[in-house]
């Protein structure tokens, strides 16, 4: 079968900037959550699993990484990263439950929430543009030559940050499968990888696995 519309492969490009907001304490954390931009929140969760895609182990967002490392508060880190990314497709959403958790926090241990850290928290940011690669894909087998040395940039970008510019709870890999060739169940499988399990690698993998053994029947 071959799509209407090919798969258009793409990467982005960041620039981070360190913003002028910080947090010495929980308190401050809270705060900075709250008001920090919306580019900030996005660095923070979506960037840092990317950035730690080859780990499958520890913390997946850099407010759990800097609670436990700098707070020493294993209970609030673990709290924080079970917020899951996979979870929304609004930053604002977001940005409501991780404040939430660290507010809950703060108010059940108000000691611990004014307690100075060991190393500051810092707010960066990214501007994000988007890269054509000129890499187009009509067929399930061309996607898949292209899926199998894909960089990881891209794959990120498809796989995982895609869920908030379609404000779905989706990817690009599963969309153009799932409409275009009417793989509808390969989608669906697709989409059930799990990111936190799994490196970039091993998603990769996986989802090179569910097409071959659509192509073999």
């Amino acid at each position: 079968m071959k799509a209407a519309e090919p798969f258009q492969f793409a990467t982005a490009s960041y620039l981070v900037r360190i913003g002028n907001q910080e947090a010495t304490n929980l308190l401050e954390l809270e705060q900075g959550i709250g008001t920090c931009s919306d580019a900030s929140i996005f660095y923070h969760t979506f960037q840092s699993l990317g950035r730690h895609h080859f780990l499958t182990e520890g913390f997946s967002n850099d407010f759990a990484q800097w609670v436990l490392g700098s707070c020493n508060r294993p209970v609030l880190a673990e709290r924080l990263a079970s917020v899951d990314v996979r979870d929304y497709v609004s930053l604002v959403e977001l940005r409501s439950d991780l404040r939430r958790v660290v507010h809950e926090y703060c108010e059940a241990n108000p000691r611990e929430a004014s307690q100075g850290a060991f190393e500051q928290f810092f707010f960066c940011e990214t501007v994000e543009e988007k890269v054509p690669l000129g890499r187009e894909a009509s067929t399930l087998e061309e996607f898949r030559d292209a899926l199998k040395d894909l960089a990881h940039g891209s794959l990120l970008f498809h796989f995982i940050t895609s869920r908030l510019r379609l404000h779905l709870r989706s990817n690009d890999f599963t969309q153009w499968l799932s409409r275009e060739l009417g793989l509808v169940e390969v989608a669906k499988k697709v989409d059930q990888i799990d990111i936190y399990t799994n490196t970039l690698d091993g998603a990769r993998a996986a989802i090179l696995h569910l097409i071959d053994r659509e192509l073999a029947e």
